[in-house]
């Protein structure tokens, strides 16, 4: 059942003055105008008259896009003081921004202790000093340990958020920014591998040749390798890939890239492979030729991933031992995310 959800404002490209060469807000968030007052109160109405009917542990209002903290601090100071009366009436239980790493201060986070805002997000995107040059992000990475020292010495809980496959980006160089992530070990991460929106300067730069995006099979691989890294530190990955919505769509105003709408499943199915695959080459090498019967066990959340996104697993299994005939089992003795093959040879 679910515990938590997650009441999204979008602050568009208020408080950047940057333009990345992958970013384009008003697409990303289908919101151009200003943000006010009354349009925060009338989302988290709407939201919450849901919302409060599901028995939720946990609701947050967050503010996604632009850079929260860049904002001038009067309006910074509004916005808040509309969600803070939430929290206050106990509606909400928790208060979300994201924001860049080079817009953190003593005194932002003071006002932001204020207004009683829980999580701090910090789009650091890549540790790679090249990598984020060729992106416009405007910092280098030096400046993402001594933001994230300071959240964390005011008691917020601490997000990074990385992407995958940026100009001068390589598999290397993501394992180095997962690294370093769990070296700072925040309490949430988003991994964001890189779609082509339009209108954006990577767009253009697509379409004139001067940009490649990396192909979906090495994004998963990518993906892969970090989201291993963070896991087994214990980092909390709340989210993989970008989510489906009206804007963000393989018809819409994605021109080219990574996008798929199971981005995570794919990437989550990619990892249970290899886990089974492991075990099961372990056994089979000690055994006869026979023809074999092979169960592939998890736990009832987990066989989504086992068989893989549109069997995905399944099918690769078949392909790369035809003579072996596979079935795919439940066993909630095993935890989350934990596999198990028993093979009987006929």
């Amino acid at each position: 059942m679910k515990k938590h959800a997650i009441i999204p404002i979008f602050v568009s490209h208020e408080g950047c003055p940057f333009d990345c060469t992958f970013c384009n807000q008003k697409k990303i968030t289908a919101h151009s105008a200003p943000l006010d007052d009354n349009e925060i109160k009338n989302t988290i109405e709407e939201w919450l008259s849901t919302l409060t009917k599901m028995n939720l542990e946990t609701i947050e209002i967050a503010f996604f896009g632009g850079s929260f903290t860049g904002i001038p601090l009067r309006k910074q100071c509004e916005f808040l003081q509309v969600a803070k009366t939430y929290k206050d009436k106990g509606l909400v239980q928790k208060l979300h921004i994201s924001t860049r790493p080079d817009y953190i201060n003593d005194k932002i986070l003071t006002n932001l202790k204020k207004y009683g805002v829980d999580v701090i997000e910090l789009g650091v995107q890549s540790f790679d000093d090249e990598v984020l040059e060729l992106a416009g992000r405007g910092y280098k990475h030096d400046i993402v340990y001594g933001a994230c020292e300071l959240i964390k010495s005011y008691g917020f809980e601490l997000g990074i958020q990385l992407m995958i496959g940026l100009p001068g980006d390589s598999l290397e160089k993501c394992i180095y920014s997962a690294k370093e992530t769990v070296k700072i070990n925040p309490d949430v991460a988003r991994l964001y591998p890189l779609v082509v929106i339009k209108d954006t300067k990577l767009y253009y730069d697509y379409l004139s040749n001067a940009f490649k995006p990396i192909e979906l099979e090495e994004s998963i691989l990518r993906t892969k390798e970090m989201y291993k890294l963070l896991g087994g530190a214990g980092i909390n990955i709340i989210r993989v890939g970008l989510k489906s919505s009206d804007i963000i769509k393989e018809d819409g105003d994605i021109a080219v890239g990574t996008f798929h709408p199971a981005f995570r499943q794919l990437v989550e199915g990619d990892i249970a492979y290899d886990i089974i695959i492991n075990e099961l080459e372990e056994k089979i090498n000690a055994m006869s030729n026979n023809l074999v019967d092979v169960e592939v066990f998890s736990n009832n959340q987990s066989i989504s991933n086992a068989v893989g996104n549109a069997s995905r697993n399944k099918n690769r299994l078949s392909k790369a031992y035809p003579m072996i005939n596979f079935y795919f089992k439940i066993d909630n003795s095993l935890n989350k995310n934990e596999y198990a093959v028993n093979i009987t040879e006929i």
